[in-house]
């Protein structure tokens, strides 16, 4: 093993930093550089010369490791140039160069790269799994932007690592589509989330995926997509050395994230731990809220899948819910459900219960006491939090007596009528009170009309406008607020399923339309009204099944 010491002073997530970097987006790639040195070089990272070959990583955090470029025609799939432009400052008319084309397919670095993988261990469906690890993705350096925010930048899809166990390094084109739509458009929704910036895939470069575990694996194009976020660090990198009983790395991994993630937080305050532990805390739970107020269901929420930052990571078999069912669960591979939506709080505060065990090898008495009681918090923290992103979804402002049940009530009527979930929320936004309960306007808006055929319905619509006229919310305010929480459109699963269709064959219209469909999800695109977007959804999509086979 060797170590990397920086002694230059720290780099920290979301602070203004001294940078040269100039305000103008670079629009020739050369001049792009990442900079140097990257804060992981401070912990410790070793290298083996036969790198591909599985192995048990001890007493290192990071693996240096080369990319391995996709062979054959490499096509550009699509980019955000909203990410180009806003984190790397990027022109967008690099997109169009060589140079940008084979660094996404991880054949090009530019100057200060330094490829590493990251080791982490972690609970899959409640079990724990031992070693997991990057085994398909390479962090390539840390950029720090014209505004002075830090981002890693990581490959996906760019090769073997000692972490691939039994893979081939290699992701398909289908997942990283769903990975690269999805991860712009959770931001544009408000969701907590990593980013990604662009997608190449090869035409020849096959690699083999069993889709359905059913034995019969086949070819599928190879793709890589560069994912931007300011650390990858997990619950799964505590957890290794946790279970390693490596207490002195877990201490210098734990005092690294705080310095350089949670820097307002004093490295020699007794209660460091405790504080970092609450923030992480804090930060998943708010981003569970933004999940349920839209839908959204991540599908695999294993330890290795929770960013210490409190941002959606690793989008595999994710679903917004179409028809509402509180049990709804995206992932074919879920045979117990044990991630379904409804059960995304419970199994975050299972999660972080494995970070405060985690932690526990470098606590003193006192400050186990002090998580301990954190702990005991969190469920109504989170509670509170959810029931606050629906209350403004109805077009309130502030919780109060009854409120949980008046939501409570509203989500049983969809599940009765199977209604829409988003179609529900933007409808309702769209209407007067008055005309709530004018058989017409119910019947001109698809999800209503299904939603209003609750026998429920006039009683609830009734302590609605009563719960309106609690806190005056009068009706062009009510109209003009829920629209800006209530999406019209968000990456449905049959809309990326035509996509994926068409860039099987070299046709990237689509995904590139949703990117630019999804930069405002809560505005009308004529484009996608055409397409049917905010529509009912097609007969066909209803039996989509996705897995964690990518």
């Amino acid at each position: 093993m060797r170590r990397i010491i920086c002694a230059s002073s720290c780099l920290v997530y979301n602070r203004k930093l001294i940078t040269s970097n100039m305000a103008k987006p670079i629009s020739d790639f050369k001049e792009w550089k990442f900079r140097l040195p990257p804060s992981y070089v401070q912990l410790p990272i070793t290298g083996y010369p036969d790198y591909n070959i599985p192995r048990a990583v001890k007493d290192a955090v990071f693996v240096k490791v080369p990319t391995e470029p996709l062979t054959g025609k490499i096509y550009l799939v699509c980019v955000s140039n909203d990410a180009l432009t806003d984190i790397l400052d990027l022109d967008p008319v690099v997109a169009e160069s060589e140079e940008f084309v084979e660094f996404i397919n991880g054949k090009y670095l530019p100057q200060g790269a330094l490829s590493v993988c990251h080791g982490y261990g972690g609970y899959q469906f409640g079990f724990w799994a031992d070693q997991l690890g990057d085994g398909r993705a390479h962090i390539l350096g840390e950029y720090v932007n014209s505004k002075g925010e830090l981002w890693q930048l990581q490959l996906k899809g760019s090769g073997e690592t000692p972490f691939s166990r039994f893979g081939d390094g290699r992701a398909v084109l289908r997942s990283s589509l769903r990975e690269m739509v999805a991860s712009e458009a959770c931001h544009h929704l408000g969701i907590p989330t990593t980013r990604a910036a662009a997608l190449v895939a090869s035409d020849s470069h096959k690699v083999l995926r069993d889709r359905s575990y059913s034995g019969l694996a086949r070819p599928e194009r190879a793709a890589v997509v560069l994912r931007l976020a300011p650390s990858w660090m997990r619950i799964g990198s505590f957890e290794l050395m946790h279970r390693r009983q490596q207490t002195d790395m877990l201490v210098e991994l734990a005092d690294h994230v705080i310095k350089h993630f949670f820097s307002h937080i004093d490295l020699n305050d007794k209660d460091k731990y405790v504080k970092f532990f609450t923030e992480v805390a804090h930060k998943n739970l708010d981003m569970v809220a933004t999940w349920q107020g839209l839908g959204f269901t991540h599908g695999v929420l294993n330890t290795d899948n929770i960013s210490i930052l409190g941002l959606t990571i690793d989008y595999g078999p994710f679903g917004f819910i179409e028809h509402y069912y509180e049990n709804y669960v995206p992932n074919s591979s879920d045979d117990m459900g044990r991630y379904a939506f409804n059960k995304q709080p419970e199994i975050l505060l299972w999660n972080l219960g494995k970070l405060a065990e985690a932690l526990q090898l470098i606590l003193c008495d006192e400050s186990k006491k002090k998580i301990k009681d954190v702990i005991d918090t969190l469920e109504l923290y989170v509670k509170d939090k959810i029931l606050h992103t629906y209350i403004l979804k109805l077009g309130l402002t502030e919780v109060r007596k009854g409120d949980d049940k008046l939501v409570k009530d509203f989500l049983e009527m969809m599940q009765q009528t199977s209604s829409d979930f988003t179609g529900s929320f933007r409808q309702i936004s769209e209407i007067s009170l008055n005309q709530l309960l004018d058989k017409e306007t119910l019947e001109s808006k698809w999800a209503l009309a299904r939603l209003s055929k609750s026998k429920n319905w006039d009683k609830w619509i009734q302590r609605y406008k009563d719960r309106c006229c609690q806190e005056n919310v009068n009706g062009d305010e009510r109209v003009k607020h829920m629209l800006k929480v209530n999406p019209l459109y968000v990456p449905r699963n049959w809309m990326l399923q035509e996509a994926i269709k068409d860039a099987e064959n070299n046709d990237f219209n689509k995904v590139r339309l949703l990117l630019e469909i999804f930069t405002k999800p809560y505005e009308v695109n004529e484009e996608a009204e055409k397409l049917g977007y905010s529509s009912q959804p097609p007969s066909w999509s209803f039996g989509l099944k996705l897995s964690c086979s990518s």
